[in-house]
């Protein structure tokens, strides 16, 4: 296939077009400088200098291609639209990645027990409302001649096989605990999130993209750690001293997102239906990944 890959310069969907292309496909994808799409080009991938407001370069792109992921933003919607308006009746696919703080827990650094699989309902913080109309949004694109299918992962670890090599959760701790002499969790720690690695990740776009059936929805993950435990792995890595901070702190550092609802929430998935497609995740621990970071 042609693959339209909204994202290629990021994390995951630079490492996503890597992989197709080792399945194969040929990729396509958008750099916002001339300087990173030449990047693109030395990587094998057909790339446009354009922006996510340039509508028709979008809409064109969608249209040229076989099928199209965006794995540029869980929350964009009006990009989404354009893609979904784009490729009306085509009957072509079309991968949205969500992000599983969807079901995040806001309790400052404390344990909660319910784990989500994709058949349970959402009772989502105020913040991630909007995020999850758009995965229904997608979803729904079914009615409209589009294959449509949301993958939703969770702690994604491990260096990307793209131009950005670095995950959201991770790097920013251990950016701190080199910068501070420190390593520090949120709270007690205990809170817990499911984690995938992110090659693992990619195998699941490519057979979710050649065997998924349309309208459905796959959680992402392998597994599952503690904060305090991923950050004492950290301190052990660099010999560094393992520490707590408060909420407070960690939103000053890393904002709302990042500070509690990523890094001292709760975001437990189970991803039985990406199983029950073939799906078979089978690389290094979260902390197997920690006990080698450089």
């Amino acid at each position: 296939m042609k693959v339209f890959v909204l994202g290629a310069t990021g994390y995951i969907g630079g490492s996503v077009a890597v992989r197709l292309m080792a399945a194969g496909h040929q990729v396509v994808g958008t750099a916002r400088t001339q300087d990173k799409a030449r990047e693109l080009e030395a990587r094998g991938i057909q790339a446009t200098v354009a922006s996510f407001d340039d509508v028709d370069v979008l809409t064109r792109l969608a249209k040229e291609a076989d099928a199209v992921i965006n794995a540029a933003s869980a929350d964009d919607r009006k990009t989404v639209e354009v893609l979904l308006a784009a490729l009306k009746g085509s009957h072509k696919h079309f991968i949205h990645t969500s992000g599983s703080s969807i079901v995040a827990t806001d309790t400052g650094g404390t344990l909660t027990t319910q784990v989500h699989d994709e058949d349970m309902p959402i009772d989502p913080v105020p913040e991630k409302v909007a995020r999850i109309a758009l995965d229904t949004l997608v979803l729904d694109a079914k009615k409209d001649g589009i294959h449509t299918n949301v993958i939703c992962p969770c702690l994604i670890y491990g260096k990307g096989l793209g131009l950005n090599p670095d995950s959201v959760q991770l790097p920013p701790l251990i950016k701190y605990a080199r910068q501070t002499g420190t390593a520090r969790y949120i709270g007690k720690g205990e809170n817990v999130w499911s984690n995938v690695h992110i090659e693992d990740l990619t195998d699941l776009y490519l057979r979710v993209l050649e065997r998924a059936p349309a309208g459905t929805f796959y959680f992402a993950e392998n597994g599952e750690a503690n904060f305090r435990d991923v950050v004492t792995a950290i301190g052990k890595r660099y010999d560094l001293p393992v520490g707590s901070m408060p909420v407070s702190e960690a939103e000053k550092l890393w904002g709302v997102e990042l500070g509690r609802l990523a890094l001292a929430s709760n975001s437990r998935i189970h991803a039985k239906r990406a199983r029950e497609l073939g799906w078979k995740p089978h690389r290094p621990s979260v902390f197997d990944v920690i006990a080698e970071a450089k």
